[in-house]
C-alpha cells in the first residue's frame, strides 16, 4: 500500500511530476504516465500498459499505474475492472489487507461483477477469515438466478471454493452437499465429482458412488482421483487409467522449450546427487517414516538435497529432517519454472518424488524435467503413469514379476518397500484401558486407518469378526460425530451391539503410539491397507492382520507383515482373514507369542534394519543412474489406457469386489475383444498383445463361418 500518494488525484502536472520524480521509472514508465495526464486512456490501453510492466518485473509500477488511473477516473463505468486487476496484483505480491480493499472496491463500483466476490473470498480465506469467505461467495450463489453461461460458471466456482474451504476445517457433510449443487449445474465438472467422492468415502457413505438426476454415475466415476481410487477399488489397471487420464490434466510445458537440466553445466563429483521433493517432510506420516533414512545416508557415496514444498511448519520433526541433509531448499514461494531451474542448478542426478498425486504435491515441476532421473517412491501408493517418471521403488511381494504390466514405471525393488524410524517419540507413560475408554477384559482390535479406508465390505468383515469374538470390541481412530454415528448404525444392522465400537479420539502422535499396545490385534482395512499405522503397530509390538490385493495399496502392509518375521498373519483372501482374526480372537496365548516374536524380532527383522534398507536404497540409485549412463531409461508404454479406463468404468465395483475376479487379466482380455470386433483396439504391451488380438479374430472367424450345408 501507497496511501501518501493519493491525498488527491494525481492528473495532470501533479501526475507528471510524480513520475519524473520516481527514480525507479523507466523511459516506459514516464510515457504512460504523461499520457495519462495529457489525454483520455482507456480500460484496455490501462490494462495493457500495466501487463507490460509486469512482464518487465516492474509489479511496483503496475500498482501505482492502477491507482493513478483510479484517481484521475472517478466516474469512468469501467473503473471496477482496474480495482479488480490491481487487487490481483496486491495479492500475488502479498499484501492481501491491499488486495482486500481493492477487491471491496471492485464490488462497491459494480455489485453484479462476480469474479471479484469469488477473489475477495478467496482472500479473506488466506488472512484467516474462512466464514467471511464462504459469506461472499454465498451471496454469489443467492444472486445469480438467471441460467446464463457466465451465471453457472460463477455459481460453479463460487461452489467449488465454499466447498474447498469447508473440505479444509473437516465440515466433509457440508461440502457434500455444496459440491452435489455444483455437480447438479455440471456433471461434467471432473474436480468437483473427485472432491464429492472424497467427501463421501471419508464420511463412510455407502454407496460412494450413487448417480441421481441428472449426473450420471459415468460422470462421478471419470472424476475418481488415483489417491481415492486406490481406497475405492483393487483393480491396477483402472488405477494406471486413472493415474494416466490425471496426468494428461498437468499441463505440459510449451513445446518449444526444452529440458532445463541439459541447459545447466554439470558439475563433476565423486557423490551421487540425491534430491527428493516433497511437502511432507515435516509432522506427517512421511516424515516419521524418512527422518532415519535422512541420518544414515552414506555422505561418502550421496549428496542429499531436500526440497520441501509444504506448509509453513516449524515442528520437531520438520527440523530433524533438515539438520540431517546437506541441503534444505524451500521451494514452497517459487514458481514451477523457478524451482525447477533451482534444482537444475544443484546438479540433481536423480530427484525422488514423494508427494505423487497427493496434497500439496508439486508434479508441475517435473514437466520440466530438473533432473535426468525421476523417481516415484513412498508419497503415492502405485503408478504415476507419466512420462517424466522413469521408476518406481517398491519391493518383491509389493510389485512381484507377473504385476509389473500394472505400472507405466521400471519396477525397482527393496528388501523392504517402507523405510521406519527406530527414533519414534513416544510418550514415557502408557494409558491403561479405562483411561482410552476400553473395557479391561475385552479382546481389542483396532484399526487406525483414516476412516477414507473403511469401505462396506470391511466393514462387513469387521461385523463377522465381532459377531466370532462376542467378548470383542474394535477400537478405531475418532472421526467427524456424524462418521461415528453413521458407523455405529451400520454396525447395529448387522446386528452388532453399537457399543461394542470405540473411538480413539486425536492425540499428538507420541501419546498416540503409546497408547497402541493397549490392542490385541490390529486389523487391516482393503484396498488400501495400513502403511505408517502398521509400522507403528508392529514396532509397538501390536500384530496386524491383512490380505493382499493386486494393486499397490492393497500390498504395502502384507510386505511390512512379512517383513516384521510374521509372514503366516498375511491371509490368502478376505474369508481367510475373517476365519483367523476370529480363531486369533478367542486364542490369547497365540497373541501373546506373536507379541513376543515381534519384540525379539526388534533389531533383527528386515522391516527395522534402517541401516540395510538404506544401504540397498542408494545401490538402486547407482542402477538407476548406470542406465541413464548407458542411455537406457525406461520409455513409458501409455497405449490403450483410455480403453482400459472406459472397461472399468463400466463396472459396478461396490455391488462385487475385483478381487473375487480369478482371471483378473482375462477379465479385461474379454472386455478389449469385445471392443475389438466392431472397433479394432490397437496392440498395446500389456494384455492386448498381437496373440491376444490373433486369439480374439479367430474366435470371431468361427462364429462367424456359415454352418455347413
Amino acid at each position: 500500500m501507497l496511501p501518501g500518494f493519493f491525498r488527491r488525484p494525481l492528473c495532470g502536472a501533479r501526475g507528471r511530476q510524480l513520475a519524473h520524480g520516481d527514480k525507479m521509472s523507466g523511459g516506459y514508465f514516464e510515457s504512460v504516465i504523461s499520457r495519462l495526464a495529457e489525454s483520455s486512456f482507456t480500460v484496455a490501453e490501462l490494462i495493457g500498459a500495466a501487463a507490460h510492466l509486469q512482464a518487465s518485473g516492474e509489479a511496483d509500477q503496475a500498482v501505482l499505474l492502477y491507482r493513478m488511473w483510479i484517481r484521475c477516473n472517478p466516474t469512468e463505468p469501467l473503473r471496477y475492472v482496474a480495482y479488480f486487476n490491481l487487487g490481483s496484483i496486491l495479492s500475488g505480491r502479498g499484501d492481501l489487507e491491499g488486495a482486500k480493499v481493492a477487491y471491496e472496491q471492485a464490488i462497491r463500483a459494480n455489485i453484479d461483477f462476480y469474479p471479484a466476490y469469488i477473489n475477495l473470498g478467496g482472500t479473506l480465506e488466506r488472512l484467516g477469515s474462512a466464514s467471511e469467505a464462504i459469506r461472499h461467495w454465498t451471496t454469489i450463489v443467492q444472486r445469480l438466478g438467471t441460467i446464463t453461461a457466465p451465471s453457472v460458471e460463477h455459481k460453479i466456482t463460487a461452489y467449488k471454493q465454499i466447498a474447498r474451504v469447508l473440505e479444509a476445517n473437516l465440515k466433509h457433510d457440508a461440502a457434500e452437499a455444496t459440491l452435489r449443487q455444483g455437480l447438479t449445474l455440471d456433471p461434467d465438472q471432473a474436480d468437483m465429482a473427485q472432491h464429492f467422492l472424497a467427501a463421501r468415502m471419508v464420511q463412510c457413505v455407502w454407496p460412494v458412488v450413487e448417480p441421481w438426476e441428472g449426473v450420471s454415475r459415468t460422470a462421478l466415476m471419470k472424476g475418481f482421483s488415483p489417491l481415492s481410487l486406490a481406497a475405492y477399488t483393487d483393480d491396477p489397471l483402472f488405477q494406471l487409467a486413472c493415474a494416466a487420464q490425471y496426468n494428461r490434466t498437468i499441463a505440459d510445458p510449451a513445446p518449444n522449450s526444452d529440458y532445463v537440466w541439459p541447459q545447466v553445466k554439470r558439475k563433476p563429483s565423486k557423490r551421487l546427487r540425491i534430491g527428493y521433493l516433497s511437502s511432507d517432510l515435516r509432522e506427517h506420516a512421511i516424515g516419521f517414516l524418512m527422518a532415519e533414512l535422512f541420518e544414515l545416508h552414506d555422505r561418502g557415496e550421496v549428496e542429499v538435497f531436500a526440497y520441501y514444498c509444504g506448509i509453513p511448519a516449524g515442528d520437531g520433526m520438520k527440523t530433524r529432517i533438515s539438520n540431517a541433509v546437506e541441503h534444505w531448499v524451500d521451494i514452497t514461494a517459487m514458481d514451477d519454472v523457478t524451482a525447477a531451474h533451482r534444482i537444475a542448478a544443484d546438479n540433481i542426478d536423480i530427484l525422488v518424488d514423494v508427494n505423487g498425486y497427493t496434497r500439496d504435491a508439486r508434479t508441475k515441476i517435473l514437466t520440466h524435467r530438473p533432473a535426468p532421473v525421476i523417481v516415484n517412491w513412498l508419497g503415492f501408493p502405485g503408478s504415476m503413469a507419466s512420462p517424466y517418471h522413469h521408476y518406481i521403488i517398491a519391493d518383491e511381494w509389493i510389485i512381484p514379476k507377473d504385476f509389473e504390466i500394472y505400472y507405466s514405471e521400471k519396477v525397482m525393488r527393496l528388501p523392504c518397500y517402507q523405510p521406519n524410524d527406530r527414533k519414534r517419540v513416544i510418550a514415557p507413560v502408557r494409558p491403561t484401558r479405562q483411561e482410552a475408554g476400553l473395557p479391561d477384559d475385552a479382546v481389542v482390535f483396532c484399526c487406525f486407518n483414516g476412516s477414507q479406508k473403511i469401505t462396506r465390505f470391511t466393514f462387513d468383515r469387521w461385523a463377522r469378526i465381532l459377531e466370532g469374538v462376542p467378548n470383542s470390541v474394535l477400537w478405531l481412530l475418532g472421526a467427524a460425530d456424524t462418521v461415528q454415528q453413521r458407523l455405529a448404525v451400520q454396525l447395529a444392522q448387522r446386528g452388532i451391539a453399537p457399543n461394542r465400537l470405540v473411538f480413539a479420539g486425536k492425540l499428538a502422535n507420541p501419546y498416540h503410539l503409546a497408547r497402541y499396545p493397549l490392542a490385541d490385534l490390529f486389523l487391516d482395512t482393503f484396498p488400501y491397507g495400513a502403511h505408517t499405522t502398521a509400522s507403528d503397530a508392529l514396532w509397538l509390538g501390536v500384530p496386524v492382520l491383512t490380505f493382499s490385493g493386486r494393486g499397490f495399496a492393497s500390498r504395502v502392509c502384507g510386505s511390512l507383515v512379512r517383513s516384521a518375521g510374521l509372514p503366516e498373519l498375511v491371509c490368502d483372501s478376505p474369508e481367510d482373514y475373517v476365519r483367523r482374526a476370529i480363531e486369533l480372537g478367542n486364542d490369547p496365548a497365540a497373541l501373546k507369542r506373536y507379541r513376543e516374536k515381534l519384540t525379539a524380532n526388534h533389531n533383527s527383522c528386515v522391516l527395522f534394519d534402517m541401516a540395510g534398507h538404506v544401504r540397498s536404497l542408494e545401490g538402486l540409485y547407482r542402477q538407476m543412474w548406470q542406465d541413464f549412463q548407458k542411455g537406457n531409461l525406461p520409455r513409458p508404454d501409455f497405449a490403450n489406457l483410455e480403453v482400459y479406463r472406459e472397461i472399468a468404468i463400466e463396472e459396478d465395483h461396490e455391488a462385487k469386489e475385483m478381487l473375487g475376479i480369478g482371471d483378473y487379466n482375462g477379465f479385461y482380455q474379454e472386455k478389449l475383444a469385445a471392443r475389438h470386433k466392431f472397433r479394432p483396439v490397437p496392440e498395446d504391451g500389456r494384455l492386448w498383445t498381437a496373440r491376444s488380438i490373433k486369439t480374439a479374430e479367430k474366435k470371431f472367424a468361427r462364429h462367424a463361418a456359415p454352418e455347413p450345408a
